[in-house]
């Protein structure tokens, strides 16, 4: 499985704004709080990147006693995400050897990174041990064994091989957390619909989608000149396009 190397998108990373846009107001989150009344709130973005997801949580929020911490394996994510966020522990470590006490965070968010875990099934035991009883993990990313049409795999075909080699399967996940003890809730929301073209090729000229940088200069320059020719011969081109978002909900108890 090949990796990311994200120190050479962070500068990039937030221009994406769809990535920016997406957030969202974490209701799970929230559902937590309201049902669990504790002096304080340990709460873990894994895999944090830019700090995003902190930066909306923070906002909406305030005035709640919620120890904040994002953690992320590269250095230049985690400097862009400084710059952005106050009052907020960051650290750079592994998935795999996270420098917390076991049972000790109420709340982990981990959005669109579990991809990436080399060794996923380890990474789960971490994260199992470092939650605390009743406490929630929140797994969210696309699902890309439901999206076959998705623009990039229709554009870049050599992606969704790439993808494949990255991404569990709905079923998986599923059976991987429950092994473990977790009582599991896990839904797909799907769309389809006619998206255009140049509304997209933004995306794939900045090239921080993860797996853009995974496949080769050829493919990718091929993919990209499709879609430059399908706009010049009309700018209003239309493809078929699916997407998925997996969002897993796995309590300890």
């Amino acid at each position: 499985m090949k990796t990311t190397n994200y120190s050479k998108i962070a500068e990039k990373y937030d221009k994406n704004q769809y990535r920016v846009n997406e957030i969202r107001v974490d209701l799970d989150l929230k559902e937590y709080v309201d049902n669990n009344s504790k002096h304080e709130y340990q709460v873990l973005d894994l895999s944090c990147g830019t700090g995003l997801y902190l930066e909306k949580q923070i906002n909406y929020f305030e005035g709640l006693n919620i120890k904040w911490t994002g953690l992320d394996l590269s250095e230049q994510m985690l400097n862009k995400a400084n710059q952005k966020l106050k009052n907020v522990k960051l650290i750079r470590a592994d998935v795999v050897d996270m420098p917390y006490a076991s049972e000790t965070l109420d709340f982990i968010s981990n959005n669109y990174a579990f991809h990436h875990y080399s060794n996923k099934g380890k990474a789960l035991d971490e994260i199992y041990r470092v939650l605390t009883r009743g406490g929630i993990y929140k797994l969210h990313n696309i699902a890309i064994h439901e999206m076959p049409n998705w623009w990039v795999y229709h554009y870049f075909p050599t992606a969704y091989y790439e993808d494949l080699k990255r991404f569990w399967s709905k079923d998986i996940i599923f059976n991987e957390l429950t092994t473990r003890g977790l009582v599991v809730n896990l839904n797909i929301e799907y769309r389809m619909e006619n998206v255009r073209v140049v509304d997209y090729i933004g995306y794939a000229e900045n090239r921080d989608i993860s797996v853009l940088t995974l496949i080769n200069d050829k493919d990718y320059e091929e993919g990209l000149d499709r879609m430059r020719y399908d706009i010049k011969i009309n700018p209003d081109k239309t493809i078929v396009n699916d997407f998925a978002e997996m969002f897993c909900i796995a309590k300890k108890l």
